[in-house]
C-alpha cells in the first residue's frame, strides 16, 4: 500500500511540512527531511523551486528565488534523494508546478520519484481535467498519489469530481489568497471547513494555507484530517538554520 494511505489510516490528527528543497542552503534537503521525521512529523512536502509559483505567497516565492540561486535543479533534487529510503519512512511528496516536470519529462519524473521513493505529487497548476485525461494512468503505473486542491470558491460539483478522481487526500486551501497571507481562521472559514466535511466525501481533507502553530493546526483540524505548515516553517529556518527543527513542530503539536 501506498505510504500516504497508510499514514491517513492512522488514528490521529496529522501534521505535514512543507520546505522548499534548496533553502536554505543547498544541501539541507536531507537534513531537513531526516530530522522533520525525528521530530514526528506525519508527512513531509518537499517543494520543487519555480521561477514563477503563482499559488505562492511572498516568504515561499523568496525561498525558491534563494534555492535555484543556490544551484537548486530537479535533477540536483533527484540526486539528493537517492537513498533517502533508508533513512526515513514517511510519506514525502514532491509540491512544484507543471512546466519543470514538463521539461524533464513526464514519464520520466514519475519513473524517477517511484525510484527514489515519492509516494505523491501535488501539482497546483494541473488541472483536475487534464491530468484525469492525460496523466492519471502514468502516475497510477509509477505509484503516485496526485493531490488536488480546492478552496472556498470551488463548487460542490467540482469537488465531487476531484473527489472522484482522488485516491489519495485533497488539499484543502483554507482561503483564496496565496499561502503564508492569513493570521487566523474567522466565521466564514470555519463555515467552509464544515461545508466541506458535510459533503462526506470518500478522501479525507489536509488543509493548507495559514496554517503556522497549535492553535491555527487545532482550528483547521476540526473537521479535517490534518494540516499543512510551510511558510511559518520557512520562516523558522530562515531566521534559525536547520540545526533545531524539533522545536518548530513541537510547539505546533503541543496541542495535538
Amino acid at each position: 500500500m501506498n505510504r500516504i494511505k497508510q499514514k491517513l489510516q492512522e488514528d490521529h490528527k496529522l501534521l505535514s511540512i512543507y520546505f522548499t528543497a534548496g533553502f536554505p542552503n543547498i544541501d539541507d534537503t536531507e537534513k531537513i527531511i531526516v530530522d522533520l521525521e525525528k521530530s514526528g512529523v506525519d508527512f513531509i512536502e518537499i517543494g520543487l523551486p519555480f521561477s514563477d509559483p503563482l499559488a505562492d505567497g511572498p516568504t515561499i516565492q523568496e525561498s525558491s528565488t534563494k534555492a535555484l540561486k543556490n544551484g537548486m535543479t530537479t535533477k540536483k533534487l533527484f540526486e539528493q534523494l537517492d537513498g533517502i529510503r533508508e533513512k526515513v519512512e514517511i510519506p514525502l511528496i514532491i509540491m512544484g508546478y507543471f512546466n519543470p516536470i514538463l521539461q524533464y519529462g513526464v514519464e520520466d519524473f514519475c519513473k524517477k520519484c517511484q525510484s527514489v521513493g515519492i509516494d505523491g505529487l501535488i501539482i497546483p497548476d494541473l488541472p483536475v481535467d487534464v491530468y484525469h485525461e492525460k496523466y492519471q494512468k502514468l502516475f497510477e503505473k509509477y505509484g503516485l498519489i496526485n493531490v488536488f486542491l480546492i478552496t472556498p470558491q470551488t463548487s460542490d460539483e467540482r469537488i465531487k469530481f476531484i473527489d472522484s478522481v482522488s485516491d489519495g487526500f485533497i488539499y484543502m486551501v483554507s482561503s483564496a489568497s496565496v499561502t503564508g497571507s492569513t493570521t487566523g481562521f474567522g466565521e466564514e472559514t470555519r463555515k467552509y471547513f464544515k461545508r466541506i466535511n458535510d459533503l462526506q466525501l470518500k478522501n479525507p481533507q489536509i488543509v493548507g494555507f495559514g496554517i503556522k502553530d497549535s492553535e491555527t493546526f487545532d482550528q483547521a483540524t476540526e473537521y479535517a484530517k490534518g494540516a499543512i505548515i510551510g511558510s511559518a516553517f520557512i520562516k523558522y529556518v530562515d531566521k534559525n538554520g536547520v540545526s533545531d527543527i524539533s522545536s518548530f513542530v513541537q510547539n505546533v503539536k503541543a496541542l495535538t
